[in-house]
């Protein structure tokens, strides 16, 4: 590979989440981007061989964002050779003088974006950071992380019409379900979310619409996404990785118990969509730069919690048992029962794909990942 200055940046880790043939294809599309235009990609592949493999088949510089042994390796080989390989947070100072590769604060990236140091050859922004906890209090530090560090960089970015940028919002600014879950522009701010972490999506979104930034940009209000690659979420990480380890450690799930007449235990519903089929509605539009808006990145399809265990006890091939536990103190009242993504918006932009079931995905990520202590996509 030649070595050459970068001029597109986006973060793409998540691509790893693709069927392995899907990966393929999304990489061959990227080279023949690159023969045009300059890119780096930040993500982390499923072996050091497959990164340099990679290297070699393409002109695109992969950088591993994950600390240890791999991302040590990476960078090794990078200081040997004339591929520059730098991570997200490298990447202001890289722009700056093509050679020292250092870390630098969110603050002080987008203190850069703002002086105007990415005003030219990005291609593509996938804004998908922010603190998702739905039981964070601290008001302040929410609206700082979610609302205003997303309106500076849509701020700078957004109005360009030669540049994609898609960012997450998210099915928490739906709140109970009143208003329903249409993802037409007119009833977004109607929504009343039932936390702040909602809150904080649901301003950025209102003033996305107000201030014209959607009219050249995609908000995607992701649902309920399980999946391989989200183990560092802590306490976030999705109900279905949680009940496997219950299944596995202790031979049963607990489940929330319902405080409403009307639902069972464990009958409370989400719109479950699996991480590959996420990925897939996120790429869809960056391929179609001419559609804008808001879109749910849900499946069309309520499960109930109960509907997710026995898929978790299906997929280990063990008889279910479940456990209705009571709720943590005040969250009974800021608690979604149903969650259903309407999706015939994004079908008429011309998105195709069929959903995975609950079932098929669960299968998917427990036998495939975590049943074999895999980290990133390895599933044909």
């Amino acid at each position: 590979m030649e070595d050459r200055e970068i001029d597109i940046f986006y973060t793409a880790s998540w691509l790893n989440n693709l069927s392995r043939p899907e990966r393929s294809q999304w990489a061959a599309k990227l080279a023949r981007l690159s023969r045009k235009h300059n890119v780096l990609i930040e993500t982390w592949t499923s072996s050091y061989e497959e990164y340099l493999s990679l290297l070699k088949n393409s002109k695109l510089a992969f950088s591993h964002v994950r600390q240890g042994v791999f991302s040590n390796r990476v960078f090794e080989a990078a200081s040997q050779g004339t591929v520059p390989v730098v991570t997200g947070r490298d990447v202001t100072r890289y722009f700056e003088d093509g050679k020292e590769i250092i870390r630098v604060t969110d603050e002080d990236f987008i203190d850069k974006v703002e002086r105007g140091l990415f005003d030219h050859g990005i291609w593509a922004i996938f804004h998908m950071g922010a603190c998702s906890s739905t039981t964070e209090k601290d008001a302040d530090y929410l609206m700082r992380n979610n609302f205003d560090y997303s309106r500076r960089l849509a701020s700078r970015f957004a109005g360009k019409s030669s540049l994609r940028f898609i960012y997450a919002s998210s099915a928490a600014t739906y709140g109970d379900g009143s208003i329903g879950y249409s993802d037409e522009h007119s009833t977004i701010p109607l929504l009343r979310p039932l936390n702040m972490y909602g809150y904080s999506k649901q301003h950025f979104d209102t003033w996305a619409l107000k201030t014209g930034v959607l009219k050249n940009a995609v908000g995607l209000k992701y649902f309920n996404v399980f999946g391989p690659n989200e183990y560092h979420k802590g306490d976030m990480r999705s109900v279905v990785i949680r009940a496997y380890w219950q299944a596995k450690r202790s031979g049963k799930v607990r489940l929330f118990r319902s405080y409403r007449s009307e639902w069972k235990d464990g009958g409370q519903s989400r719109d479950f969509i699996y991480v590959r089929d996420a990925v897939r509605i996120t790429l869809h539009f960056l391929e179609r730069p001419e559609v804008n808006g808001i879109f749910n990145a849900g499946t069309g399809t309520a499960r109930t919690f109960n509907d997710l265990a026995l898929a978790v006890f299906s997929a280990l091939g063990n008889d279910p048992t479940i456990e209705y536990i009571d709720m943590p103190e005040g969250l009974e009242t800021k608690y979604q029962y149903y969650t259903c993504a309407q999706m015939e918006k994004i079908r008429f932009s011309g998105f195709k794909h069929r959903f995975m079931s609950l079932e098929e995905g669960v299968h998917d990520y427990v036998v495939n990942y975590l049943e074999r202590d895999a980290r990133c996509a390895t599933a044909s």
